[in-house]
């Protein structure tokens, strides 16, 4: 009997090894279902938000596209999600809009779906480079708009699009937004704990 007992305690030591492995296994699992969800979620609600932005602006009689709405929803994006799914946000809202209400019109949606795809990666390369989420989106969105605007002043000398269909939105509150915008990236994603958060800004 005693040689029992002491096989049983050999035994168990790797039974627990077992158990914590399959423990480890299966959190991973819920975590990587629980991510999952939370993505589908969030693109399900920008989606959402873009196709009642014209409604609710008509509604309330205020110009909710001046808040920029799609740059706002990719911006959730890289504090609540991933970077793959925030590319997705970026390169999908444009199109989205054009689908459900032919607008903006497919010369402009091509500009801005470019628009914030290039914005994301910019901003994910100046957070890496240098490592503060302030100025990497600040510097992000300046460059990405700029870039915008040249593409769309080409456009209208090709007359793809006229010229109200470059921005309607006054550039002193396009300043105030990116400033905001900056802002609050950077009160959000300097509160993730990682070892190098820089790294991977959606950490």
């Amino acid at each position: 009997m005693s040689f029992s007992v002491i096989a049983d305690s050999k035994r168990t030591p790797e039974l627990s090894l077992k158990e914590r492995r399959l423990g480890n296994a299966t959190l991973e699992a819920i975590t990587r279902e629980v991510s999952v969800s939370k993505m589908f979620v969030l693109d399900f609600v920008g989606l959402l938000f873009i196709y009642f932005v014209p409604a609710l602006s008509h509604t309330l009689s205020v110009p909710l596209y001046y808040i920029e709405p799609m740059r706002l929803m990719v911006i959730i994006a890289m504090i609540y999600s991933s970077k793959r799914n925030t590319y997705l946000i970026a390169l999908s809202l444009p199109v989205f809009s054009f689908l459900i209400s032919s607008h903006p019109i497919f010369p402009k949606m091509l500009i801005m779906t470019l628009e914030l795809g290039l914005n994301v990666w910019l901003f994910y390369m100046f957070a890496r480079l240098m490592r503060n989420y302030f100025y990497a989106m600040l510097l992000s969105v300046i460059l990405s708009k700029g870039v915008y605007y040249l593409l769309s002043y080409m456009a209208v000398q090709m007359s793809f699009i006229g010229n109200s269909e470059m921005s309607s939105i006054p550039l002193y509150i396009q300043a105030i937004v990116a400033v905001v915008f900056s802002t609050y990236i950077f009160i959000m994603l300097s509160r993730k704990e990682a070892p190098d958060p820089y790294i991977d800004p959606t950490k």
